[in-house]
């Protein structure tokens, strides 16, 4: 059936602010803004829109933000879960017909969608192939209808015969991003000095350090939305807030190994399990701190060559749950030239997630006394905050014994990206890419605070603002610096 609420939307800038009934919980509901509405608003104003596909691994808020973006924007909204409703699946049986899926569609919901004002959302559309073809009907004979939908890369990425491709716009939803934590946290004074810092920006240090817990605490809930809700809802009583966090992950990690048996079957979902628990494990076999590339042997018996783990590592990397990143041999252009294809670190889609699956004491997280692991969590969490900027390809680079953790291209120049735990920044890696390829700038993403050397052409990043990389930095001259 058709959702309808009776929560009053009250506006506030490009989002909006609900009113809630007064009740703790669906305040912090309201709270949990993202990044992505913007996305969805301008989808929305396009004039070639196309049916909108939403994906990301489960659990990561997708149903919740587009009926928060349909309740907002649309006079109407009409949601059909497939995974809800078997029924829904038999109206999609006969042919793909727009116009007879609407009608039919119209019976079912005891209702009349508007094509011209209301929004459909097909929820779980993963669950129906046929709903999954059908988008290319609708994009082509009906595209003045609002038409999203919601589904878990588990079964998107495997409905590939039935994929409309061309025909749809897809966007990715990934798990909260630690400025979209603090804005759940409602911590807007945080969030405006993240937001206005500039390059000339000094963070005072009881920001920095009230930033910095912050961020710890993100080290322990993740951005998973049921982990934020959870901690948000009992923050008043931290560990006990941090020990029913880890209870959700640790329930979430066994329904994605539910759905690996789901759609893999049972003898695949155990390669996949063993592949997925062995990434902490490898990120702790490392060098200097810095992660090294993702090694085959002992993780299956019998197994130890990338051709035979091959297809288990790109089926978790399809679903969203861990991260590749290749590694070049070279800092040069093109990036994907100088790589293997066996040659990558692999890190966890979730740094809350990473926490559970190594079995992390929340209390070590907080004390930051875990040893050398700190440095493969703050490696985790800025590969996965540079993705939710809009980075599509990470890469890193070693040479010989020579590492830097992160490249990022920037016009036609490869900047390095080193990344500490704590405030000693000091890399002989990082001098050495310098020293041979010369980059206009290095960044270091450490415990340090914000400063943009020029002189010296570093720029450091506390690891609380790795979503503001790069921080235009106007041109320099010596004689006469301009800021």
């Amino acid at each position: 059936m058709a959702l309808s609420t009776n929560l009053q939307p009250v506006k506030n800038g490009i989002f909006d602010v609900f009113y809630l009934q007064k009740t703790a919980y669906l305040t912090i509901i309201a709270c949990m803004k993202r990044h992505i509405y913007q996305k969805l608003l301008t989808w929305k104003a396009s004039s070639q829109r196309k049916p909108l596909i939403l994906n990301g691994v489960r659990q990561c808020g997708k149903s919740f933000i587009l009926e928060q973006f349909a309740n907002n924007e649309f006079p109407r909204y009409h949601i059909l879960n497939f995974e809800n409703d078997e029924r829904l699946k038999t109206i999609f049986e006969p042919d793909l017909k727009p116009e007879r899926i609407i009608n039919e569609l119209n019976f079912h919901l005891n209702t009349q969608i508007d094509i011209t004002q209301d929004i459909v959302i097909f929820d779980e559309i993963q669950a129906c192939s046929r709903a999954l073809t059908s988008l290319k009907y609708f994009c082509e004979n009906m595209p003045q209808l609002a038409l999203c939908c919601a589904g878990s890369l588990l079964g998107v990425q495997l409905s590939a015969n039935s994929f409309p491709v061309g025909k749809v716009a897809i966007e990715h939803l990934y798990p909260m991003s630690f400025t979209e934590f603090l804005q759940a946290l409602d911590d807007q004074k945080s969030l405006e000095i993240l937001e206005q810092c500039q390059a000339n920006t000094v963070i005072p240090d009881i920001v920095h350090q009230h930033l910095w817990e912050r961020l710890k605490w993100y080290f322990i809930i993740g951005g998973l939305p049921e982990a934020v809700k959870t901690f948000c809802a009992k923050q008043d009583k931290l560990f006990s807030a941090f020990a029913s966090v880890r209870e959700i992950q640790n329930t979430l990690i066994k329904s994605y190994y539910a759905d690996m048996t789901k759609h893999a079957g049972k003898v695949n979902a155990l390669h996949l399990d063993r592949v997925l628990r062995s990434v902490p494990t490898q990120l702790a076999r490392a060098q200097d701190s810095s992660v090294q590339r993702f090694q085959f042997k002992g993780i299956i018996p019998g197994i130890d060559r990338y051709q035979r783990l091959a297809n288990v590592i790109d089926w978790l990397i399809a679903v969203g749950l861990v991260i590749q990143v290749p590694i070049a041999n070279r800092a040069e252009l093109p990036l994907s030239a100088y790589t293997k294809q066996s040659h990558f670190k692999l890190f966890m889609f979730d740094v809350g997630i990473l926490g559970a699956l190594s079995e992390l004491p929340p209390k070590a997280i907080l004390d930051y006394d875990y040893g050398t692991y700190k440095g493969y969590f703050a490696e985790n969490f800025v590969a996965q905050e540079l993705l939710t900027t809009g980075i599509a390809n990470l890469y890193a680079w070693q040479e010989g014994r020579s590492e830097v953790e992160f490249l990022y291209v920037q016009d036609s120049n490869i900047l390095p990206i080193e990344v500490k735990s704590g405030a000693v920044t000091k890399a002989q890696s990082l001098q050495k890419f310098v020293e041979k390829y010369q980059p206009s700038y290095r960044t270091i993403i450490s415990a340090r605070p914000f400063k943009i050397d020029k002189k010296n052409a570093t720029h450091c990043y506390p690891l609380y603002l790795t979503h503001r990389f790069p921080i235009h930095t106007p041109h320099y001259h010596a004689d006469n610096p301009v800021y």
